[in-house]
């Protein structure tokens, strides 16, 4: 067994011990399990949502994004309207969580609009969009843990060994457990990327300028946008896309019920931009393995930064850097487990069976959590192009949920659950197909302007949504208006009746 290897699993059994303590003292009902009973202050809460920010795309995807396309993925990795988005929207969805026992993204919905069966359609929305999300997570960890180990461990391997791990401490842990790991690993990304971020360009290059200069001269043009595709205005709407999708998931929206107040929810908004510093330094070693590591195709160029490690670093070192990637695999993982079990237990089998109580709920979410890992690894084995095409719908599903919650926080909600429901359903339909079709606003209205049909075609499905939620609500508003009024005037007549 290699030193590299010997590293990894020292990590691992680490996370599951760190796992199994979080428990300790803790009465594990639905919401300590679920949510961590809203005690996560600022210090845990930073570490819980930078977690699920900093996943296996930070160590993979942006180094990969930025050795295979340049610039135009480099910076999507940036996204300044994430925090936006907390700072503003995040606190009152905490208060009224807290005001009405909300514990999960389906529970939401559920209360805002008094209505269950709107819950069980968001729990199926996102039930359809995490599980293609968490796989795509473990065909990352089975990656990186096979590279980081010199291939003496298979990726399939390594995933099985990882989901084991992580279904140990979730069940018996719930949030606390992720949170717990979450803080490990990120101190150690942050250490491995940074080190390896300012190491190669300084070794290979002689520092960042020269090495940008080297690359402008050697592959022109990769170092700016270009005036179509991935242009500035795709940059613009597909960031924007991304934020309002990315609160929406179950397991998002978990973390930041797990806060201990909405004041901690603000101060992570205005620390975490500091923290995504770190993907500058990732975007580094993708630079940096241009010209060092060239001619890697396809999927390859995501092992860059283990190509680049390997010439680097001595084995222990690279084991070090497997674990810390692992991990980034590991705790949003982890974070999608408790909220799907969460829901599938409290928003869908609640429904069904509605005297179950939260005891029982409980141990239903904690038994749910082998079978979803089981699940998950069947297709992760077998699951091939029809799960990667749900992983690029994800995040489209998820925009999806948008605007039914954010009309919800009004003081006066213009939405009512048929129109809630027309526009999810609309909205899932249009992404669907255009994801199926390869539509785009290009090929939908190649006249216009190219500004125009760069723009990520999920605004427009957003819009769509907007539209319909909208629209229909104002019809059934007054389709109730006027059945009330009906019902005041029968009941009216009936009175005068009975005077008579």
């Amino acid at each position: 067994m290699n030193e590299a290897l010997l590293v990894i699993l020292f990590f691992l059994v680490l996370c599951i011990w760190l796992g199994l303590q979080a428990r300790k003292g803790k009465n594990m009902s639905l919401e300590q399990w679920a949510i961590g009973g809203r005690g996560f202050g600022s210090f845990l809460l930073f570490f819980l949502i930078a977690g699920e920010m900093f996943t296996t795309y930070t160590f993979l995807g942006a180094s990969g994004g930025a050795y295979r396309s340049g610039m135009p993925p480099a910076l999507y990795a940036f996204n300044c309207f994430y925090f936006v988005i907390a700072y503003w929207l995040l606190p009152p969805i905490w208060r009224y969580a807290k005001k009405n026992n909300v514990i999960s993204q389906s529970d939401f919905y559920d209360k805002k609009y008094n209505s269950p069966a709107l819950g069980v359609l968001v729990a199926v929305i996102s039930v359809i969009s995490i599980i293609p999300y968490l796989i795509m997570q473990l065909k990352g960890l089975g990656i990186i843990v096979s590279e980081a180990s010199y291939g003496s461990i298979s990726p399939n391997v390594a995933i099985v060994v990882s989901v084991i791990a992580i279904t140990i401490y979730v069940t018996a842990s719930g949030m606390h457990g992720v949170a717990w790991t979450a803080v490990i690993k990120d101190i150690m990304i942050l250490t491995v990327v940074v080190i390896m971020g300012i190491y190669f360009p300084l070794h290979y290059y002689g520092g960042l300028q020269p090495m940008f200069e080297a690359i402008d001269t050697t592959k022109q043009g990769l170092l700016i946008f270009p005036e179509q595709g991935l242009s500035i205005s795709w940059f613009i709407s597909a960031t924007i896309m991304t934020a309002l999708a990315f609160y929406m998931f179950p397991h998002m929206l978990a973390g930041v019920f797990s806060a201990k107040s909405p004041k901690s929810l603000r101060w992570n908004a205005g620390v975490m931009p500091i923290y995504q510093v770190i993907i500058i330094f990732s975007l580094f070693i993708g630079f940096s393995a241009i010209l060092q590591v060239p001619n890697l195709q396809g999927a390859e160029a995501d092992l860059a930064l283990f190509k680049m490690a390997k010439m680097s670093f001595d084995p222990w070192f690279v084991g070090v850097i497997g674990a810390s990637g692992a991990m980034a695999a590991l705790i949003p993982s982890s974070l999608v487990l408790t909220a799907t079990a969460t829901i599938l237990s409290k928003n869908v089998y609640k429904v069904w069976k509605p005297n179950t109580s939260d005891e029982q709920l409980q141990s239903l979410s904690r038994m749910l959590v082998p079978a979803i890992s089981i699940v998950t690894l069947y297709f992760t084995f077998n699951g091939g192009e029809s799960i990667f095409t749900l992983y690029l719908m994800a995040y489209s599903f998820m925009a999806q949920l948008f605007p039914a919650l954010f009309f919800s926080l009004w003081k006066k909600n213009p939405v009512t659950v048929q129109g809630a429901f027309a526009g999810m359903i609309a909205g899932i339909l249009i992404v669907i197909y255009s994801t199926t079709s390869g539509t785009t606003l290009a090929t939908l209205f190649p006249s216009l302007p190219q500004v125009i049909q760069d723009l990520d075609v999920g605004l427009a499905v957003l819009l769509i949504n907007i539209a319909v939620t909208l629209g229909v609500s104002a019809v059934t508003r007054k389709t109730s208006i006027g059945m009330e009024e009906d019902n005041k005037q029968a009941l009216g007549m009936d009175k005068t009746k009975l005077v008579k």
